[in-house]
């Protein structure tokens, strides 16, 4: 594989096959299989074996681990991108952080898998954030440098797709290994392998080295300044997704400690996997066909709006109807409103992108928003279940702020 020399900051006019945008995106799923077989089965379940040597409830443990862990995802995401756009190799920019990441996060989560202590599961989480976050940085920037604008919200349903498809793989994956440690295996050997095609059949562009900015510490370090007032749509399109991811944050961290403790599921593993395929099911029904839609008609905003409107309803919904059933046709109304706005979302972001030379770091800032709900659900969840009024209360908070999202998007000016 020869990385592709001197186009790297072009603005892509050619359009992308099938074949590369089939292995982006078994890459971008294959890193969520990485994240999400934890996050959604084997770091409750190790919170809850070690809470009791801790003087905290499983939910505070689970709350600290992944809320430490995304704040390593804060700084990673953004890091590993700047660096990227930086980076000189035959092998292209891109490339060489999507095959350390990889390695990273499967060689971590085989590291969480044996966990004998708390600190363990801490320090093991936060290096699956840390070198995850690496790879997810590089895919993530390759769209921008690959694909027209045009094209751009049928591959970001794409991307949609396959991250959804990860997420329900790696709660699969994590809910019938048969333990724990099985379960990390699973996830690790399955993000290699998704990786591997993209990494070894597809070449990468390749940054000249005149084009790279003379290196200084404090050049970087303000490069990562993105000022609202200088970049408006930039900063109402990142807190647009910030709003939106962290509704969606608030429904999922204690998904499975609802399902048994608020309505008493006699098997909550097999009733997340199982809400977790019905979401799946209507998000690949939505999340290809609106990407597709929104290159059609050249707009992006319509969608974003109405998605996050119909995620708002769904999740007051598991507020109001808390039932096994109310759960499902929430879980698929969820669906819907995510897929839309997974891929449109997407679009627009990689649409407000200030600088060709700094995709990688400006759409790691971005990714923030993706990240940073995972720090501030804990925070919020907690007190809301424990003290402020249970469950009931929580999802009203996570529709209210996804909403607030939604309506948000009306003040970006630069895309219809």
């Amino acid at each position: 594989m020869t990385a592709v020399s001197g186009e790297a900051l072009r603005e892509p006019v050619e359009r992308v096959g099938r074949g590369w945008t089939t292995a982006l995106s078994l890459a971008n799923g294959a890193i969520w299989v990485g994240w999400y077989g934890p996050l959604q089965i084997l770091l409750a379940k190790q919170s809850e074996h070690f809470a009791p040597g801790t003087g905290m409830s499983k939910e505070s443990l689970l709350a600290w681990v992944t809320g430490v862990g995304a704040v390593v995802s804060l700084a990673a995401n953004p890091l590993f991108g700047a660096v990227s756009d930086r980076t000189v190799s035959r092998h292209g920019r891109r490339t060489p952080w999507i095959v350390a990441g990889t390695a990273g996060g499967a060689l971590s989560l085989l590291l969480l898998g044996g966990a004998g202590a708390v600190w363990v599961l801490f320090a093991g989480w936060c290096l699956v954030q840390l070198t995850l976050n690496a790879a997810f940085a590089a895919v993530t920037a390759a769209v921008p440098d690959r694909v027209p604008r045009l094209q751009r919200g049928a591959v970001g349903g794409w991307l949609g797709a396959a991250q959804i498809l990860g997420v329900v793989v790696g709660t699969g994956l994590a809910t019938v290994a048969g333990g724990v440690g099985a379960g990390y295996a699973a996830c690790a050997v399955f993000t290699v392998v998704g990786v591997a095609p993209y990494v070894l059949l597809h070449r990468d562009l390749r940054l000249d080295p005149a084009d790279r900015p003379a290196w200084s510490w404090r050049g970087f370090a303000a490069g990562f300044r993105l000022s609202p007032r200088r970049h408006p749509d930039l900063g109402w399109a990142w807190l647009t997704r910030f709003l939106i991811n962290l509704g969606n944050a608030l429904v999922l961290l204690y998904l499975f400690y609802y399902l048994r403790d608020r309505l008493h599921h006699d098997d909550p593993e097999s009733g997340v996997l199982v809400l977790t395929a019905v979401n799946g099911v209507t998000l690949l029904a939505t999340v290809v066909v609106g990407g597709v839609w929104s290159d059609r008609v050249g707009r992006r905003k319509p969608f974003v709006l109405w998605s996050g409107v119909l995620m708002a309803a769904a999740t007051a919904l598991l507020s109001g109807w808390q039932t096994w059933p109310g759960a499902i046709v929430a879980a698929a109304v969820l669906g819907i409103g995510f897929g839309i706005f997974t891929s449109v979302d997407f679009a627009l972001m990689t649409d407000v992108l200030p600088a060709a030379l700094d995709r990688g770091k400006d759409l790691g800032v971005i990714n923030i928003a993706n990240s940073l709900p995972q720090v501030a659900a804990p925070a919020l969840a907690a007190p809301l279940v424990n003290h402020l009024g249970g469950y009931r209360v929580l999802y009203l908070v996570a529709a209210a702020v996804g909403l607030c999202g939604a309506l948000l998007v009306r003040k970006i000016r630069s895309v219809d």
